[in-house]
This record gives C-alpha cells, structure tokens and sequence, in this order.
C-alpha cells in the first residue's frame, strides 16, 4: 500500500475543514487574514516574474491553458492548473506553492518545472503574492484559515 505524505494528508484535512465551515457559513474568531495588498510593489515584481517565467504554462493572468487541467494528458501527467481561485492553488499554503515553485511538480504528476537555481527566493515568494492577488476574497478567506493551520502544526 503506498503512503500519502502526512502534508497531503493535512491539506486534504483541511479542504474538508473548509468546506464545511464554508457550507455552515462559519466565521471563525480571529479569521481576519492578512492585507494581500499591503505591498503592491512585491505584487509588481511577482506579475513580472510570473509573465516571464510562468504565463506560458499556466495563462494571461493565472487562468490556465485551454482544456480540462484534471485530465491526464497521454503521457499520464497533469497539464499546468490554473492558479487563480477556479483551480487547487489556493488549496495550498504558502510554504507548499513555495516547495512546488522550488521543486517542480511532484513525482511526476505533471511537467512544471523546478525554478531553484534559477529564480531567487525573492522571485518566487513575489510570485507567490502575485498569485494570491488573483483569488477573490472568499477565496482568499478560505486560504487563511488553512494557512493559520497550517502554521500552528
């Protein structure tokens, strides 16, 4: 029997967490996330190193490639997600986008690329601000709360 690694196993629980709380419109206390757009010049940087590196694969302002990105192409692998919030990206904390940005996709699941050695860690964490100024504010929401989980494990 193949093992999940422990931070799928968290990110899925927490998925299901935030379904929930998002179907009994629960707000939590404490739930207010951090101001997004507190640096817009990090957000800049981000869209400029995401056009330059990631609008390729992943589309004009994070909204992916035509097609259905949960579909194995012939290869058996998953075409570039959009990263806007109509995709998983969000499903994801922080330190996650940042190990993917760094590493590639995992295990052979789709074809992006690993950015380390050739982006700084400045340039994808711009990137990554970049991104989640594409989600909506529900969306974004959501996001938080998994991210604080995430934070407290």
């Amino acid at each position: 029997m193949k093992k999940i690694p422990l931070r799928i196993a968290a990110a899925a629980l927490g998925v299901l967490f935030l379904s929930a709380c998002e179907q009994a419109a629960v707000a939590l206390p404490g739930d207010t996330p951090p101001d997004r757009y507190a640096d817009p010049q990090q957000i800049a940087r981000g869209k400029a190193v995401y056009q330059a590196n990631c609008m390729e694969c992943h589309g004009t302002d994070g909204k992916g490639p035509p097609g259905d990105w949960r579909i194995r192409d012939a290869d058996g692998r998953f075409p570039p997600p959009p990263l806007d919030d109509s995709a998983h990206a969000w499903h994801h904390p922080t330190a996650d986008l940042l190990e993917m940005i760094r590493e590639g996709s995992p295990g052979g699941q789709g074809n992006m690329p690993a950015w380390k050695g050739k982006l700084s860690e400045a340039q994808m964490q711009d990137s990554v601000a970049y991104i989640k100024s594409l989600w909506s504010d529900e969306v974004y929401q959501l996001w938080w709360k998994m991210e604080k989980q995430s934070l407290e494990d």
